[in-house]
Protein backbone atom coordinates (compact mmCIF):
# COMPACT_ATOMS: atom_id res chain seq x y z
CA UNK A 1 0.00 0.00 0.00
CA UNK A 2 3.04 2.46 1.10
CA UNK A 3 4.38 1.81 -2.57
CA UNK A 4 1.85 2.92 -4.30
CA UNK A 5 1.06 5.78 -2.69
CA UNK A 6 4.22 7.28 -2.96
CA UNK A 7 4.38 6.36 -6.98
CA UNK A 8 1.16 7.87 -7.12
CA UNK A 9 2.41 10.93 -5.25
CA UNK A 10 5.72 10.43 -7.59
CA UNK A 11 3.45 10.88 -10.51
CA UNK A 12 1.40 13.68 -9.51
CA UNK A 13 4.37 15.75 -8.37
CA UNK A 14 6.14 14.75 -11.97
CA UNK A 15 2.83 16.67 -13.80
CA UNK A 16 2.90 19.17 -11.51
CA UNK A 17 5.98 20.43 -12.07
CA UNK A 18 5.92 19.52 -16.06
CA UNK A 19 2.62 22.43 -15.78
CA UNK A 20 5.41 24.90 -13.91
CA UNK A 21 7.71 24.57 -16.79
CA UNK A 22 5.34 26.00 -19.68
CA UNK A 23 6.97 28.91 -21.61
CA UNK A 24 5.44 32.52 -22.18
CA UNK A 25 3.85 33.10 -25.31
CA UNK A 26 4.95 36.34 -27.08
CA UNK A 27 2.01 38.31 -28.30
CA UNK A 28 4.33 41.57 -29.25
CA UNK A 29 2.25 43.24 -31.98
CA UNK A 30 5.29 43.43 -34.33
CA UNK A 31 4.71 39.40 -34.52
CA UNK A 32 3.53 38.90 -38.39
CA UNK A 33 4.47 39.87 -41.99
CA UNK A 34 5.27 43.08 -42.79
CA UNK A 35 6.51 44.37 -46.80
CA UNK A 36 6.97 47.03 -48.95
CA UNK A 37 6.75 46.82 -52.72
CA UNK A 38 8.67 49.31 -55.16
CA UNK A 39 9.01 49.84 -58.78
CA UNK A 40 11.51 50.60 -61.01
CA UNK A 41 12.11 50.33 -64.80
CA UNK A 42 15.76 49.00 -65.78
CA UNK A 43 17.33 50.65 -68.70
CA UNK A 44 15.57 49.02 -72.07
CA UNK A 45 13.29 47.08 -69.86
CA UNK A 46 10.05 47.07 -68.50
CA UNK A 47 8.63 47.91 -64.94
CA UNK A 48 9.47 45.72 -62.52
CA UNK A 49 8.59 45.52 -58.97
CA UNK A 50 10.74 44.64 -56.10
CA UNK A 51 8.59 43.14 -52.97
CA UNK A 52 10.75 43.44 -49.73
CA UNK A 53 9.38 41.38 -47.07
CA UNK A 54 9.72 40.90 -43.51
CA UNK A 55 8.70 37.43 -41.10
CA UNK A 56 8.75 38.12 -37.77
CA UNK A 57 8.53 35.34 -35.39
CA UNK A 58 7.70 34.90 -30.96
CA UNK A 59 11.19 33.91 -30.41
CA UNK A 60 12.51 37.53 -31.46
CA UNK A 61 13.96 35.77 -35.25
CA UNK A 62 12.44 36.63 -38.78
CA UNK A 63 12.77 35.62 -42.40
CA UNK A 64 13.98 38.23 -44.75
CA UNK A 65 13.01 38.17 -48.37
CA UNK A 66 13.48 40.43 -51.45
CA UNK A 67 11.51 38.96 -54.16
CA UNK A 68 11.74 40.42 -58.16
CA UNK A 69 8.78 40.02 -60.19
CA UNK A 70 8.19 35.93 -58.81
CA UNK A 71 11.78 35.34 -57.91
CA UNK A 72 13.61 35.49 -54.44
CA UNK A 73 16.29 37.29 -55.01
CA UNK A 74 17.58 37.60 -51.73
CA UNK A 75 16.99 35.55 -48.62
CA UNK A 76 18.34 35.29 -44.99
CA UNK A 77 17.62 35.44 -41.28
CA UNK A 78 17.68 38.11 -38.67
CA UNK A 79 17.43 38.56 -35.02
CA UNK A 80 14.82 41.45 -33.84
CA UNK A 81 14.49 43.28 -30.13
CA UNK A 82 12.91 45.59 -28.51
CA UNK A 83 13.82 48.57 -25.68
CA UNK A 84 10.59 50.51 -25.08
CA UNK A 85 8.63 51.26 -28.50
CA UNK A 86 11.75 50.51 -30.66
CA UNK A 87 12.96 47.54 -32.81
CA UNK A 88 16.36 46.83 -33.88
CA UNK A 89 16.72 44.22 -36.83
CA UNK A 90 20.11 42.58 -37.03
CA UNK A 91 20.41 41.40 -40.49
CA UNK A 92 22.44 37.80 -39.98
CA UNK A 93 24.01 36.40 -43.37
CA UNK A 94 24.40 39.80 -45.12
CA UNK A 95 27.61 41.89 -44.73
CA UNK A 96 27.03 45.66 -45.52
CA UNK A 97 23.36 45.65 -44.77
CA UNK A 98 23.03 48.21 -41.67
CA UNK A 99 20.65 47.53 -39.10
CA UNK A 100 17.17 48.68 -39.09
CA UNK A 101 15.83 50.99 -35.90
CA UNK A 102 12.14 50.86 -35.92
CA UNK A 103 8.79 51.67 -34.01
CA UNK A 104 4.95 50.63 -34.93
CA UNK A 105 2.90 53.59 -36.09
CA UNK A 106 -0.43 53.28 -36.78
CA UNK A 107 -2.90 54.65 -39.23
CA UNK A 108 -6.56 54.45 -40.38
CA UNK A 109 -6.40 50.98 -42.02
CA UNK A 110 -3.70 49.37 -40.39
CA UNK A 111 0.15 49.73 -38.91
CA UNK A 112 3.39 50.77 -40.38
CA UNK A 113 7.03 50.55 -39.33
CA UNK A 114 8.57 53.52 -39.47
CA UNK A 115 12.39 53.79 -39.42
CA UNK A 116 14.39 56.46 -37.05
CA UNK A 117 14.38 59.04 -40.30
CA UNK A 118 10.59 59.04 -40.86
CA UNK A 119 10.93 56.85 -43.88
CA UNK A 120 8.33 53.55 -43.75
CA UNK A 121 9.95 50.49 -43.65
CA UNK A 122 6.57 48.23 -44.74
CA UNK A 123 3.25 47.69 -43.60
CA UNK A 124 1.64 45.00 -42.24
CA UNK A 125 -0.06 42.37 -44.27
Amino acid sequence: MTKKFLSLLAICAIVFLANCSRIEHNTDPIIGIWSQSKNFTPENSAKQTIRQEWIFNDVFLGRYHEIKGTTITLKTDFNWSKQGNTYTIEYKGLNGKPNNVITIQEIEHGFYLEKKDGATLATRE
